[in-house]
């Protein structure tokens, strides 16, 4: 699959007629919302673990030196914290742009603090896309994002913000949080 997902996500029909819709975001979606909604609350969803797997050629790195980013890849039993949005169907240009290098728009169930929960969206780069980087030691990908950086910032920024954001929200992922200690260590 093609680095640009942009027209594959236009084609997601799923929502269409609605008003409004969730949005789940598990990476920069938690902490940069450069976008309208209408409300915006803690959720999480099931099944699911954040991974810095992705490959960014467009925002924290470049077509010659991409970054690593989050994704989320399937883990039965896990659950993941992140931020959902009320947004309104207007709103997909946007994000699908943003989300253009290897993101696909999926729909899940999201739980959101209080108990309740709704259908929504999120974006997920699968292994099967071109920027997909894969697996690797937390150590190997703290390296990577030491050195990467792209037009919007440095790919350490990145890191370092999602992990303050989850501190915020009260939420532990050992795999942030190590590839974290790897770029203190690192200076």
């Amino acid at each position: 699959m093609s680095h640009n997902t942009i027209a594959i996500n236009q084609r997601m029909d799923k929502f269409d007629g609605h008003a409004s819709v969730w949005l789940f975001g598990y990476g920069s979606l938690i902490y940069k919302a450069d976008f309208p909604y209408i409300e915006r609350r803690p959720a999480s969803i099931r099944d699911w673990t954040r991974r810095f797997w992705q490959g960014s050629h467009d925002h924290r790195g470049t077509p010659e030196a991409p970054g690593r980013v989050a994704t989320l890849v399937p883990q039965p039993g896990a659950r993941c914290a992140g931020m959902a949005y009320l947004i309104t169907p207007e709103v997909f240009a946007h994000l699908d742009y943003r989300e253009k290098n290897g993101y696909l728009r999926f729909a899940t169930e999201m739980e959101f603090d209080d108990g309740s929960s709704a259908e929504g969206l999120v974006y997920i780069a699968t292994a099967d896309n071109a920027a997909f980087l894969g697996e690797a030691p937390e150590a190997a990908i703290a390296s990577h994002i030491a050195t990467a950086a792209g037009p919007s910032g440095p790919n350490r920024e990145y890191l370092i913000l999602l992990a303050r954001a989850l501190r915020e929200l009260g939420q532990d992922d050992p795999h942030v949080f190590a590839i974290e200690r790897y770029l203190d260590e690192m200076g």
